[in-house]
Formats: structure tokens, C-alpha cells, sequence
């Protein structure tokens, strides 16, 4: 079983880290799907692969908004306020980057009817068993290029460029958005 609170690698004093240990469990629910898709063909689904689907869908649903708005309303904003002119090179990918958050609520929205759909009946059509893979499938392609830039690009010039107090007032919106106070956002790793 694979618990969604699991305690992550990086604290909220190192945003970046923790931007990315929230990236490696998107990865992970999203191959749980994919993988619970593949194997049960819509039928029906054993014990581990139903709670497997309901704790994926349960990310996908709590989790993965609140990392959405990490980056929209904390990382993103205060990278458009830093005058390096490298930062002026990726705001192009960062306008992509939205627009992909955007692109996957909406398959993630028809993920979560066609899942809840089998968990509810046991079973889905195949259109909708193919739909529903097809949907995943996007939603991977997807996420594999938008992480991508994010990690590789996005993260380490925020880390190199961003003074500490923003990076502490991201950590501290983080926390926040995920109910801690601000001591939360100030405990060591």
C-alpha cells in the first residue's frame, strides 16, 4: 500500500526539494493508475488494486492541487519578479508550464469519473476502459516533459536566484496550503 502522507525527503525550509519529492509521488500515483488500467483491463480489480486506484485518485484529487498552486501562486510569481535575464529567458515555459496544469485537469477530471465509475459498478466498458487508458497515457506524456523542465530548469535557477527570504516565504505558503503552521515550514530536515 502506498500511503500519500508518506514523509518526503526535503523540508519546507527547501521548497525546491520538496517541489520535486512532490513530483516523484505525482510519478508514482500515475503509474499505479496506469499499471491498476493495464492489468485489470476494467474488469474487476483485486483488493490491492482497488485500494491502489482509491488512494491514486485520492492524490491526484487533495495532493496534487495544492503542489499546482506551489508553483502558480508562490514559485512562479516571485520568479517573474527577479530582473536576471536568465529568468526572462524560461518565463515562456513557464506560460507552457501553466497551460499544462491546466491541459491535466481535465483529463485527470474524466480519470477520476471513468475510476470511480469501475470502482462503483466493478467493471467499465471497453470504450471507456480504453478511454480512460488513452487519458492516462496523455496525462503521462505529459507530466514526463512538464517535470522535466520544472526540475531540470525551473527549480535550480529559483534555488540559485531566489533570495532566502522568498524561498522561506514559499515554504512557509506550502505549508499553509497543507494546514501547518509556520514553525512547519521552519523545522530542519
Amino acid at each position: 500500500m502506498v500511503n500519500i502522507g508518506e514523509r518526503p525527503a526535503s523540508g519546507f525550509d527547501d521548497p525546491m526539494g520538496l517541489l520535486g519529492d512532490c513530483h516523484r509521488r505525482l510519478e508514482r500515483f500515475l503509474n499505479l493508475l496506469m499499471t491498476v488500467t493495464e492489468q485489470a483491463h476494467g474488469g474487476a480489480m483485486t483488493a490491492e488494486q482497488r485500494d491502489a486506484l482509491e488512494v491514486s485518485l485520492r492524490y491526484f484529487r487533495e495532493a496534487a492541487p495544492k503542489h499546482t498552486s506551489d508553483e502558480e501562486e508562490s514559485l512562479f510569481p516571485r520568479l517573474r519578479s527577479v530582473g536576471d535575464p536568465r529568468v526572462k529567458a524560461v518565463l515562456d515555459r513557464v506560460h507552457t508550464l501553466e497551460a499544462d496544469h491546466r491541459a491535466a485537469v481535465v483529463d485527470h477530471a474524466e480519470v477520476e469519473r471513468l475510476a470511480r465509475r469501475w470502482l462503483r459498478d466493478g467493471r467499465l466498458a471497453a470504450g471507456e476502459t480504453r478511454e480512460l487508458a488513452a487519458r492516462l497515457h496523455e496525462l503521462h506524456a505529459l507530466y514526463r516533459h512538464h517535470i522535466a523542465i520544472e526540475d531540470d530548469e525551473i527549480f535550480p535557477l529559483a534555488r540559485e536566484l531566489l533570495r532566502p527570504g522568498d524561498l522561506a516565504q514559499i515554504g512557509e505558503e506550502m505549508a499553509r496550503r497543507r494546514g501547518l503552521g509556520r514553525q512547519a515550514a521552519q523545522i530542519p530536515k
